[in-house]
């Protein structure tokens, strides 16, 4: 019966990464310094693919806009992460909470759904290469791109509105490093039901058929490159894809360890530890591996550092 009468809380506070303070400042530069090379790998991606004009095709416009979703995605978590580790101030409001996993929700299915029209636009130039230009026209890839965008920042809002109406009296501590639903509900007091069933059923609805797309996408493109007679042509229309396969690989382990699970079976330590795959590492990771795994961004990115930019005198 006490329990009933706990006040409500509307201010928050996160538990953070680690407790001992000798600890802060390294891992306040080490989060720093994963910050800095998030931002510069992937805004380097963003200029070579502007810079040459031999890039500007399907997949790599559809490249830009992953960069930016982990661009968004990181900035959304780490600078108040930072700032944590660097003041000690761990209080958030229930209004930033809610907005922060909103953006994170947003920019994971954005992320999620340009996953999926990469892997579309491998499947149509390995497997239809003579019509590739019909179904993955410049038109067609801003509208992959618009749709995903607007699909991703529609989607969450009724998360945003259903946990921003759920009360909080079991505690004001949320044992994360940022707010994300699972972690908020487990101090929730309220109902949860709605909340549960509009992630099953949008889940049912954009998450599994975005994850078959690309599932099936490179099981008919596996298929078609054994058909290949060649090594040497197999080899070839294999290294078109294995950058995205690589990083589609990693983001799907992670999002599966996360999310795709029942949640008593996921401890919270574990649900960090995946958090922080999912937020700092893939981010760097993706323009690394598009960079040492793919001949053309290796080339552009070459051109660009050995152009000379000379200054004409006033």
């Amino acid at each position: 019966m006490k329990s009933e009468h706990k006040q409500n809380v509307t201010e928050f506070s996160l538990q953070g990464l680690v407790d001992i303070p000798e600890y802060q400042i390294p891992i306040f530069l080490l989060f720093l310094l994963s910050y800095v090379a998030v931002l510069l790998s992937n805004i380097t991606i963003i200029v070579v693919i502007l810079s040459d004009s031999q890039l500007h095709t399907p997949m790599y416009i559809l490249l830009i806009n992953l960069s930016l979703t982990d661009i968004g995605n990181t900035s959304d978590i780490l600078p108040k992460v930072l700032t944590t580790l660097l003041t000690q101030i761990k209080t958030v409001s229930l209004v930033e909470c809610v907005t922060q996993m909103y953006f994170f929700l947003s920019l994971t299915l954005t992320e999620v759904l340009i996953l999926s029209a990469m892997a579309y636009d491998r499947y149509v130039a390995i497997c239809h290469p003579l019509h590739y230009f019909t179904f993955m026209s410049l038109r067609h890839t801003v509208a992959f791109a618009v749709a995903s965008w607007t699909i991703g920042f529609l989607d969450p809002t009724g998360h945003a509105v259903l946990m921003s109406r759920l009360s909080f009296c079991k505690s004001h501590i949320v044992d994360h490093f940022f707010c994300d639903v699972t972690p908020l509900l487990k101090i929730s007091c309220s109902d949860t039901f709605k909340l549960q069933m509009l992630t099953y059923v949008e889940g049912t609805i954009i998450d599994i058929p975005a994850f078959l797309l690309t599932f099936f996408s490179y099981v008919f493109i596996v298929s078609s490159i054994l058909k290949i007679q060649s090594s040497e042509g197999r080899q070839k229309a294999f290294s078109t894809c294995t950058s995205h396969l690589t990083c589609v690989t990693l983001f799907y382990v992670t999002l599966i360890s996360l999310y795709m699970r029942p949640t008593s079976s996921l401890s919270l330590k574990n649900y960090k530890f995946f958090s922080l795959l999912y937020v700092v590492l893939i981010p760097m990771l993706n323009p690394v591996i598009y960079t040492l795994k793919n001949h053309d961004v290796k080339e552009a990115l070459k051109k660009l550092m050995n152009k000379k930019v000379f200054l004409r005198p006033l």
